[in-house]
């Protein structure tokens, strides 16, 4: 049997629902056998992870995704089995969170010109004392405001790029992110590049960029994706020569498109990205 590896989900320390322990708990209870938490922008549920993943018995990598702007598109880089400890990323994943505490205010603000006043502040509930807001917060205030039935509805209607609550920022830049996952002893894969509005000359330019710019893997198989993605992703990896990594991009239970540990299998011909950790 394939491993059941997920490279790919969140706890509350970032949007996720779920604390650290309890996360890996379910992942363990659903039969991963090697995990990565991949927090946004953020390492600070990394060490407690990493304790009740060996209480467990689950092989356990430190990661983390980070917030990229390539060209005018926000695209998202893991990182996977780095050192969370390293100086360069952990001042450059501070510098990226500085601006999402920015850019909260601005979606709050956006948000009550279309009539939802407070959104900052009930965020920040869901975010949890010291957590970092997310859009992710938002969909979840809009939906207990009835504005859709789910997070997905609230990101097709205000939260996605050209809706009411969304707003343009400037994150890292490609090379800038990809130097620190790779500063830190760790290996980049490009997130669930499925969910990219990109022409399909531009998805090959960014792909050759990241390449260029040290990038190891592409996230073929994704709780994003579906079937005909993973086939497509699966092509660009053999021609760009990437290694293929898996993951649930699980945020909470009942809320996400594919529960923890339950993503499909790579490929046989595609090399898995764990084949590369050290």
């Amino acid at each position: 049997m394939p491993l059941n590896a997920d490279l790919h989900c969140h706890s509350s320390h970032s949007d996720g629902v779920l604390g650290a322990a309890a996360l890996v708990r379910r992942a363990a209870g659903n039969g991963v056998e090697l995990l990565a938490l991949t927090d946004h922008d953020e390492l600070a549920g990394l060490a407690e992870a990493r304790a009740e993943a060996r209480r467990l018995g689950v092989r356990f990598v430190d990661g983390v995704e980070i917030s990229v702007s390539w060209r005018d598109t926000t695209i998202h880089v893991v990182g996977l089995a780095l050192d969370a400890n390293d100086p360069a990323l952990v001042a450059g994943l501070a510098g990226i969170r500085e601006g999402r505490v920015a850019r909260a205010r601005r979606i709050s603000d956006a948000l009550a010109q279309v009539g939802f006043e407070g959104a900052l502040e009930r965020a920040a509930h869901f975010a949890g004392e010291g957590g970092l807001i997310g859009r992710t917060h938002f969909a979840r205030v809009l939906v207990e405001r009835k504005a859709a039935a789910d997070v997905r509805g609230v990101f097709d209607h205000y939260l996605a790029s050209g809706k009411p609550g969304y707003v343009a920022h400037q994150w890292a830049g490609l090379q800038e992110a990809l130097a620190w996952i790779r500063g830190a002893g760790g290996l980049a894969v490009l997130a669930h590049p499925g969910r990219y509005r990109l022409s399909t000359r531009a998805r090959a330019r960014l792909l050759g960029e990241f390449k260029d710019c040290g990038g190891a893997a592409i996230e073929v198989v994704s709780g994003s994706h579906t079937e005909e993605h993973a086939r497509k992703f699966a092509r660009l990896a053999r021609r760009f020569g990437l290694l293929g990594s898996r993951g649930s991009d699980f945020h909470a239970p009942g809320e996400s498109r594919c529960e923890i540990g339950r993503v499909g299998a790579l490929p046989e011909d595609i090399v898995p990205v764990w084949e590369a950790f050290a």
